[in-house]
């Protein structure tokens, strides 16, 4: 664990409407774009609920999780599990790279100080922030790279997702569903599919390394706001899902990606603004 954290895992004392509310809006910014919204869960858990990095992390990656469960069923009437299956090779490419990914990122974070794991995440989610620009902007080819060059790139991908989405606690389709698209040529659809179920083993590995740290605590000391919170994320995906197509990509995309950078700036100045003020004694 690192070295600066408390301890003993922090108990949210937020009331249960705003637990809800947060949820339900981060879900619903997900749900608009086809997504979990982890990536504007994060900020939200360190900045406005108060958690350290890594057990914000650690929280992130539990409701993450149980957002993809819920998922993965869901996507089924978009797109068959047939043809989902049909592409297993795809998934086992991505996931020889990924498990090991998933590992080392949960290794990495529970050993960085908070100081780093605070500027690292930010610079991930300006990352993310670019990927969600390029995803949902243009309009992605395919490589057409041969077996020989594209099976060793699939592994090297997927351990840098894994080792990104378990430092976040995210699910990772932001960068999933671009590289399967550019790697292996799926279309947007199956590629979405295909993510949540590269995704799911994925997070299981990071939450098994992370599991092995006293940061995971965290989950039992806030086991009813990690409850209320992925209730309202469901609540707000579906509802984010009717509004799918209501807000224009051209406008929707923009102002998400500003959000994440402003989230980015935020999560950046926090440790900082966090130490100055315990360095503060009152007289």
């Amino acid at each position: 664990m690192s070295t600066d954290q408390h301890p003993a895992p922090p108990r949210s004392a937020h009331s249960t409407p705003l637990v809800f509310g947060a949820g339900a809006a981060i879900g619903t910014l997900g749900g608009m774009i086809g997504l979990g919204g982890a990536e504007f869960r994060l900020p939200l858990l360190i900045t406005l609920f108060g958690f350290a990095a890594l057990s914000a992390v650690v929280l992130n990656k539990a409701m993450s999780l149980v957002v993809v469960l819920v998922a993965l069923p869901a996507r089924t009437a978009a797109v068959p599990a047939s043809e989902v299956a049909a592409h297993w090779p795809v998934a086992a490419n991505l996931l020889a790279g990924s498990l090991l990914g998933a590992w080392a990122g949960a290794s990495w974070a529970v050993r960085m100080r908070s100081s780093t794991l605070h500027k690292v995440l930010a610079a991930l989610m300006v990352l993310m922030a670019a990927a969600l620009v390029i995803t949902h902007t243009t309009t992605l080819g395919t490589l057409a790279l041969p077996l020989a060059a594209q099976v060793p790139l699939g592994v090297v991908a997927g351990f840098g997702i894994g080792a990104v989405a378990a430092i976040m606690g995210v699910a990772g389709g932001e960068l999933l569903i671009p590289t399967i698209v550019l790697l292996f040529g799926l279309d947007i659809k199956t590629a979405g599919s295909m993510s949540l179920l590269v995704s799911l083993p994925t997070m299981l590995v990071a939450f098994a390394r992370y599991s092995r740290d006293g940061s995971f605590a965290v989950l039992g000391a806030n086991r009813r706001f990690t409850l209320v919170m992925i209730a309202g994320s469901i609540t707000g995906a579906v509802l984010g899902g009717l509004l799918l197509g209501v807000f224009p990509d051209l406008v929707l995309i923009p102002a998400l990606a500003v959000i994440l950078l402003v989230s980015a700036a935020k999560l950046a100045r926090h440790e900082g603004a966090r130490r100055g003020s315990r360095a503060v004694v009152p007289r």
